[in-house]
Parts: structure tokens; sequence; C-alpha cells
């Protein structure tokens, strides 16, 4: 599979622009009855993210391609198949590889989709 299913990608669930944190990227959410989120994003061009932290767990999976996560300074690779927990309040940064797919779990709110704006 090279895309995320149609109905993943339905347009009133796209991610504004202005919550992405990587450029070059389309994402979409889903909520959780208790506030948190499910994102998944496709990265069309090689790109990095700068360092950010959450009030909340992020867990992620990348499904293809290559992602670097960056935390206290560490490179950590994650090629398809690989996932990684990131706890609250954990500085993190990352660079992706063009046509990189990942999913990403949220114990909050991360992103507001375009309708919501």
């Amino acid at each position: 599979m090279k895309h995320f299913p149609e109905f993943m990608r339905n347009p009133a669930n796209r991610i504004a622009s202005s919550d992405q944190a990587t450029p070059g990227v389309e994402g979409y959410v889903f909520e959780g009855a208790d506030g948190s989120q499910m994102a998944f994003w496709t990265c069309r061009e090689t790109a990095a993210s700068a360092a950010h932290t959450h009030a909340y767990d992020e867990y992620m999976i990348v499904v293809e391609g290559c992602y670097t996560l960056i935390v206290a300074g560490e490179r950590i690779v994650l090629a398809a198949g690989a996932e990684y927990f990131i706890p609250r309040g954990t500085p993190h940064a990352g660079e992706v590889q063009a046509g990189t797919r990942t999913i990403h779990a949220f114990g909050g709110h991360r992103a507001d989709r375009v309708s919501a704006r």
C-alpha cells in the first residue's frame, strides 16, 4: 500500500497547515472520547521538524519510509515497522524522508482540522 485508505484521508479530517510541525506533510486526525487523538501523516518531501514538547504522551509507528527521531541529542532511526513512545514533556524533533507515512497516537489534543478554523 502506498497511501492510507481513502476513508482515512477524508477532507473533513484534514489537519490545518498551521498545526503541521513539518513542512510538506499532509495529515488527518481522529479523536477519542477522552480527548486523545490519532494522526495519520504522509510526508511529501524530505524535511525536519523543530524541537518541541507535548503536555501528553505520544506513540508513533512508521508505516513506510524512514523517520529519524531526535531525543536528548540522540538520533533514533525508525524504519518501516518501528515504533517509539515519547513521554509527555520530552523535548523531541525529527527528520523525515520524502514518501514516509507515520501513525501517531496522542494522549491529548494535538491538531485541529482545516474545517475547525
